[in-house]
This record gives C-alpha cells, sequence and structure tokens, in this order.
C-alpha cells in the first residue's frame, strides 16, 4: 500500500492510524481554536497522529436557510491561523473547482464531499495542486467504483490519495456500513478512511435538516479499526445538541478520550498482526 504523508504524518503502510477530526463547520474563530487545542493535547498525550478537520463552507445543506459556515476568505484566514498557532495540519471540503486555488494555498488535505465524488472536473482541478486529496465515497456507490476515482486523481500525476467510506443509502432516509468495503478499497493500493459519524447519519431525516444516531458511533469506530482502516474520521463538538451543523450524528468532545484509547489498543493489535502474516 502506497504511503501518504500529511506533514510529518505517514497514513497507511502499517502505520498507526490518524484521526482527522473536528467540528462539521467553523462556527467562530474562538470555538474552533478551542475544539483544536482539545483535540491536539488527547491525541498528544495518546500519541494518535491527527489532522483537524472542520468547513469554511457547507454548500450541501438540506434547506436554503441552515447555516453553510463563515465562508471561503474567513473560513480560510481561520484554519491558516490555526495551522499555524498550533501548528497541526488541516482538511477542509471544497464543493466548486473555483475554489480550489485557493484553499490550496491553506489546506494539508483537500476533501471532496460524498456527493461530488464522481465531478471529474472538480477532481481532476484539485489533483493539479499536489496536495493530499480525500475523496469520500458516494453513499450511493459500490466500493469498487472507487478505482474509477482514483484513476481520474492519479492521471493528474498526483498519488497523494485517500479514500473514505461514510456508510451506503439504504432506503430514503438511513444509511447502513458494509465493512467489507474496507478491504475492498484498500485493495486499490491506497489509505481507506472510515467516517464514523456521518455512517450513523439520517440524510434529510428531519424534513429541513439531516439527523442521526450518535450513540452508534462508538460501535462503529471501534469496528472499522478492527477490519483494518489507516484513518478514522469523526465529528465532534462541545455541546452537539448546541451545533450549527450535524449535531445529531456528531460525537460529544469529552466522550472522545475513551474512544480513542479504545482503538488505538485495537489498531496496535490488528497492525501487529498483519505484519507478522
Amino acid at each position: 500500500m502506497r504511503i501518504v504523508k500529511v506533514g510529518r504524518i505517514k497514513i497507511g503502510g502499517g502505520n498507526p492510524f490518524c484521526l482527522i477530526a473536528g467540528p462539521c463547520v467553523i462556527e467562530g474563530t474562538k470555538s474552533t481554536f478551542e475544539v483544536a487545542e482539545d483535540l491536539k493535547s488527547m491525541t498528544g498525550k495518546l500519541k494518535i497522529p491527527f489532522i483537524f478537520k472542520s468547513s469554511y463552507d457547507k454548500a450541501n445543506r438540506s434547506s436554503l436557510h441552515s447555516y453553510r459556515g463563515p465562508g471561503l476568505k474567513k473560513g480560510l484566514k481561520i484554519l491558516f491561523d490555526l495551522k499555524q498557532k498550533l501548528e497541526i495540519p488541516v482538511l477542509s471540503d471544497v464543493h466548486c473547482r473555483e475554489d480550489v486555488e485557493q484553499v490550496s494555498e491553506v489546506l494539508d488535505v483537500i476533501q471532496i464531499p460524498a456527493f461530488l465524488c464522481r465531478q471529474t472536473d472538480l477532481i481532476l482541478k484539485a489533483g493539479l495542486t499536489g496536495k493530499v486529496i480525500n475523496v469520500k465515497k458516494g453513499q450511493f456507490l459500490p466500493p469498487q467504483a472507487v478505482k474509477n476515482i482514483i484513476e481520474k486523481v492519479v492521471s493528474t500525476g498526483n498519488k497523494n490519495i485517500l479514500i473514505t467510506e461514510r456508510g451506503v443509502s439504504f432506503g430514503y432516509n438511513n444509511l447502513v456500513s458494509d465493512f467489507r468495503a474496507l478491504p475492498i478499497m484498500r485493495k486499490f493500493g491506497y489509505p481507506v478512511v472510515f467516517d464514523a459519524t456521518h455512517s450513523v447519519q439520517y440524510p434529510a431525516g428531519d424534513s429541513l435538516s439531516s439527523s442521526g444516531a450518535s450513540e452508534f458511533v462508538p460501535y462503529l469506530a471501534r469496528a472499522a479499526v478492527a477490519v483494518g482502516c489507516d484513518a478514522l474520521f469523526l465529528e465532534v463538538h462541545k455541546n452537539p445538541k448546541r451545533a450549527f451543523c450535524d449535531g445529531p450524528n456528531m460525537m460529544a468532545l469529552q466522550d472522545l478520550p475513551r474512544l480513542l484509547k479504545v482503538v488505538k489498543e485495537i489498531d496496535d493489535l490488528i497492525k501487529k498482526d498483519e505484519r507478522e502474516q
């Protein structure tokens, strides 16, 4: 498997799992820094590689009236300042080609949202930056289709690729996790991320917004690491009930240390077993 480097972090190839985490969307400078500082502290104590994630613009909200974020200019400024002051890599979503050039000057990882994973022009534009590209596999795609996505990025000369599994559509407002997808996608030779928070989402389950069942996040996270993944993607918030976006499927920050300790132990065991095979 190819090892993808994000700064000093090595993802894949038997390296310890990396945590990609943060609030769904940037709600303000102070709150974003507070969450990032807490995440850096807890992952530092457990020696878990960490990439901070938050969105400057959630263009795929269910309702026209839903909060989308501070926007490109202000959002990137917050992420840039956070990256510099806390010395941690940052990731955010990109929804349109016009944003790619500007975000590439700040982000360490450019993320392609699940609903846009087949948007060839966006993927090619992102790939040409040479940055690490994390593509979320759409809820509507089988894991075998990821090969086509990888080929699009590779065609730009960029092999810094991560693929994220985030559940499969099961009816109109539900998702299920098929853990066979993780080894299937890993066979394509690139690190695979498991998104344990969006996998418990009920898309548009509340008519004007998505709902979810965050109580199942720890179960899916433990299962994914046991099956074998190279990184975990978790959206977290100090008070999910007051979050501006995706509160019902986000983890409470205070519950994260316990989960990370368990998944680290599982990951150590699985990686040891893989090395001995």
